[in-house]
């Protein structure tokens, strides 16, 4: 059976584990990976907007892996719509870096949920096989947090070089043309950040399970017999 530290260590690393598993469902679920201000150009253009007019041609966006909204405004007044990735607009993004995206979330959720039935098994008991003990505790969280790092990373990458928002900002746009003026990554993006931070923290849990402290022993006084003592 494993020692009292340890259990604590390893049932606070499958907590963990778990909540991380939660983040990245409710992130992949929720269509605030994005926001950004979008400037009707078209309509700025037709009537020579000057800095003051220009708010009236400057409207909101938003969006996640599968679905958003955005507010046109064209000089008439804001006009609300929603839009789904799957499965027409994704033929007008890259279509390979979207969805590889959303295979490594769900790697990701994969390797969470084995992570977290093995730091169970370790505050459990000492497995036999090593590959069940920490080394493999710290693989699979290596690979889970690996796999929403890469993520996060593809998604960056689908934003600042191949301009994401713009291309869905002016999805069957025949008319106006949309300019981004401003991007901000929101909280399902920081989610998944805080998911791959959860893994690193469990791979620091697993490594200080690991470490050795010495054990303090007591002095016991010496016992001397002498002839005396042995005749009464």
């Amino acid at each position: 059976m494993p020692g009292c530290f340890k259990k604590t260590l390893f049932a606070l690393a499958s907590l963990i584990s778990f909540v991380s598993f939660i983040l990245i469902v409710v992130a992949m679920g929720t269509p605030k990976w994005m926001t950004g201000k979008i400037l009707c150009k078209t309509g700025a253009d037709l009537v020579n907007a000057t800095d003051p007019e220009l708010v009236k041609f400057i409207g909101e966006i938003y969006y996640g892996l599968f679905r958003g909204g955005k507010i046109r405004q064209c000089g008439l007044g804001g006009r609300r719509s929603k839009f789904t990735i799957f499965p027409h607009m994704v033929k007008k993004l890259n279509t390979g870096l979207h969805v590889m995206i959303i295979i490594f979330l769900c790697v990701a959720i994969f390797f969470s949920l084995v992570s977290f039935g093995f730091c169970i098994l370790n505050a459990i008991k000492v497995p036999y096989r090593a590959i069940n003990g920490p080394a493999g505790a710290c693989l699979w969280n290596f690979l889970a947090g690996g796999f929403v790092v890469l993520a996060v990373t593809s998604f960056m990458a689908a934003v600042n070089l191949h301009h994401l928002t713009e291309r869905i900002a002016n999805f069957r746009e025949n008319v106006f043309r949309f300019l981004i003026l401003e991007e901000r990554f929101e909280d399902c993006f920081w989610i998944c950040v805080a998911s791959a931070t959860a893994h690193a923290v469990n791979l620091l849990l697993i490594a200080i399970s690991e470490i050795h402290f010495p054990k303090i022993k007591t002095k016991t006084e010496e016992v001397n017999v002498t002839a005396e003592d042995i005749m009464y």
